[in-house]
């Protein structure tokens, strides 16, 4: 069983409540604490350090396993204020840009040098860092200054995502939640908006022989935050009923800057909810958009999408073989594209990576595909 103070812990929710008890528990045992860039202190905690066997040099509370799996992944220890923590791989791309450093030769240094790096370059800067102590290692270096970095905790978050679908969107069904060191993320679907925001596209999928995949859809929304850095606070429309969520492109998104409060993030809700029948037209509109190369025209879009390759020559592979020629549509090539998620899924691909692939899908969108419905074939 995964402890929550290895780097590759994650879990998931099967109810709002659950979701909601377990963020709240998360922000009371936090820590979030100032102190100035230059008093950082970095130690390698690789096998070969003395930090490794020596537990009476971390902080009350971290646990022997905390330190072994530090050892295993990043190989870094850090003194916040006299306190010796282990850092978890989340923190890597923050703290070097508190030393304002960066190279893909990093990694490739020993931990003592590497160490050794940071603490001349951290020693040069008076500004203040915001570190994150999370299960029991240090999650994240953010800038001090609040106009850099505003802290909206995760547990407040959802409640006023919560309030707001009880406002606007009364029945919405809470689907799963998931939270891992980097990101939390969670899915709701909206069964009693069906009518009023599929309602014309439902018909026109029944009217173009695709009733089946009519009565599957139903819409629905998916909230994502990080405390790490790695996404803003966002709400992104979704069609749910699929083999998996079918991303459309209607996001708001509230960055963790500018002193960013979590009233701007309920006020943002508005926009989303406002712009879902947009969204929902756009992708009706893919329905009219006619293409003689189907197979062409799938390969250049996923290339100017930067989609995974693998995934998406083995997706391609899939349509050409079920196309069999004739007539297609630009929706049928975004809905055959929603094969890449499920393939990269069946492989175990992290989850910030699945959330990254689905909004450059969702830009599929907006795309003119008469630029991509070429004779030529192409390769990928």
């Amino acid at each position: 069983m995964q402890n929550q103070c290895q780097d590759n812990f994650s879990t998931t929710f099967t109810t709002y409540g659950e979701m909601q008890l377990y963020h709240e528990q998360l922000a009371k045992d936090s820590q979030w604490q100032r102190c100035k860039v230059s008093d950082l202190h970095v130690e390698p905690l690789d096998r070969k350090s003395p930090l490794f066997s020596d537990m009476s040099a971390f902080a009350l509370g971290t646990s022997s396993e905390a330190v072994a799996d530090t050892a295993k992944n990043l190989g870094l220890a850090i003194s916040v204020e006299g306190q010796m923590y282990p850092v978890r791989g989340t923190a890597y791309k923050s703290l070097l840009e508190r030393a304002k450093i960066s190279g893909s030769v990093l990694p490739k240094l020993s931990r003592e040098k590497l160490a050794r790096t940071l603490n001349d370059c951290l020693a040069l800067f008076s500004s203040e860092a915001l570190i994150l102590i999370r299960d029991e290692k240090i999650s994240a270096a953010h800038s001090g200054d609040p106009t850099d970095y505003s802290v909206l905790p995760i547990d407040q978050l959802l409640k006023a995502l919560e309030s707001k679908l009880e406002s606007r969107f009364p029945g919405a069904e809470f689907e799963t939640g998931y939270r891992d060191h980097a990101l939390t993320s969670a899915s709701w679907t909206l069964p009693a908006q069906k009518e009023d925001l599929l309602g014309t596209y439902e018909k026109m999928l029944i009217a173009t022989g695709r009733a089946k995949m009519a009565a599957k859809l139903v819409p629905g929304i998916r909230f994502l935050t990080s405390d790490t850095g790695v996404a803003s606070a966002k709400v992104s429309a979704l069609l749910m009923g699929a083999q998996y969520p079918i991303h459309i492109g209607s996001c708001v998104a509230v960055d963790h800057r500018r002193q960013t409060t979590i009233a701007d993030f309920s006020d943002a809700l508005d926009q989303l909810f406002a712009q879902f029948a947009d969204s929902v037209s756009q992708l009706q509109r893919l329905l009219e958009i006619h293409l003689d190369y189907p197979i062409n025209a799938m390969t250049r879009v996923c290339k100017k999408l930067a989609l995974p390759k693998k995934a998406s020559v083995e997706a391609i592979a899939m349509y050409e073989m079920a196309y069999g020629g004739g007539p297609a549509t630009a929706h049928d090539v975004f809905m055959a594209l929603q094969e890449i998620p499920c393939i990269l899924k069946s492989s175990n691909t992290p989850e910030s990576k699945m959330l990254s692939v689905e909004e450059n899908l969702a830009r599929a969108l907006t795309l003119r595909w008469s630029d991509y419905d070429l004779a030529k074939a192409v390769d990928y």
